[in-house]
């Protein structure tokens, strides 16, 4: 039975990962799961997730002894502390951090580039071994997403397009089984997965309609998908832990192609040469890599981040 009760620093330190988690979440081409592998949280984020889907599991079953075991199991402190930081993250910096993506595109594009490079320097390390197929697990998965994302040459959803509800419930369900997906692997975020798939405006319009059905059916899609997704994963990194992380490593190079600064930052897909605003991008991208590799150093030497399988 995991041990919930933590000193009050640590829950400080654990709302602080989180919140980390949540400014990723809002920016396109990074996701919280990239800030959760930086920090060395993410297997233990997966370990409880998927104790939950297992939870959910027994109890839609009648397992109800098991049902309360795994209940006792799943570390409540820990979730609840760390999706405190996220929620506190989105909203108190969305604002800010979309206007800064709109006023300065190429700069903030190449903080965020410099903070994913930093970050491939962290996973590239825990691989725990590179061979053949580590190699080619990296350069396939990276190739293909690079491709996907440039089936479209906007990261937003365009400016003319209406808000409503047009779908039937079940691509709700789909669009959400899928979102959640991105939302905690390294690479890609959730929001840009529901522009890829035309849902990003369906799903605001459900919001803003109050359209309580079509959101249910949203949050039912996340929530098996996230069951789903979980323990697949859990399962894939205790069983076939080095392409897992090679496979990271793929999505990470490959959402490369959103945070590259020029032509106009993360707001598109398209690529070009380095022109007008060079040097501040090229500064805020070595700054920002060597922060998360200053942030790994620095918790790796003073041990605060478990992060076992167990």
């Amino acid at each position: 039975m995991p041990d919930n009760r933590r000193p009050p620093l640590d829950h400080v330190a654990q709302f602080a990962r989180g919140f980390a988690m949540g400014a990723a979440d809002i920016v396109p081409g990074v996701s919280g799961g990239t800030v959760a592998l930086v920090l060395g949280i993410y297997d233990r984020l997966i370990r409880n997730i998927r104790l939950g889907a297992r939870g959910l599991r027994q109890g839609l079953t009648g397992d109800f002894a098991g049902f309360r075991q795994t209940l006792r199991d799943i570390e409540w402190i820990w979730l609840i502390t760390l999706l405190g930081g996220i929620l506190v993250a989105v909203f108190a910096l969305s604002s800010v951090l979309e206007q800064l993506l709109t006023d300065e595109p190429i700069a903030m594009a190449g903080l965020f580039f410099g903070l994913v490079v930093g970050t491939l320097w962290i996973a590239w390390n825990l691989l725990d071994r590179v061979d053949a197929v580590s190699v080619g697990i990296i350069a396939g998965v990276g190739v293909v997403l690079f491709l996907v994302l440039g089936l479209r040459e906007s990261t937003e959803a365009a400016e003319d397009a209406a808000e409503v509800v047009t779908k039937p419930f079940w691509v709700f369900a789909l669009a959400g089984a899928i979102a959640i997906c991105a939302m905690i692997l390294p690479g890609i975020s959730g929001s840009f997965i529901l522009v890829l798939l035309g849902m990003y405006t369906e799903v605001l319009g459900a919001v803003n309609d109050r359209d309580f059905a079509a959101l249910g059916a949203f949050m039912v899609g996340c929530v098996i998908g996230l069951a789903v997704f979980s323990t697949l994963l859990h399962w894939l990194l205790e069983n076939y832990r080095n392409q897992v992380i090679a496979a990271m490593i793929g999505l990470m190079i490959g959402s490369m192609r959103v945070l590259w600064p020029w032509p106009n930052g993360t707001h598109t897909t398209q690529l070009s040469a380095p022109a007008d605003e060079v040097v501040l991008p090229i500064v805020l991208a070595l700054l920002g890599a060597g922060v998360v590799i200053a942030v790994e150093h620095f918790s790796s030497r003073v041990g605060t981040m478990p992060d076992s399988l167990d």
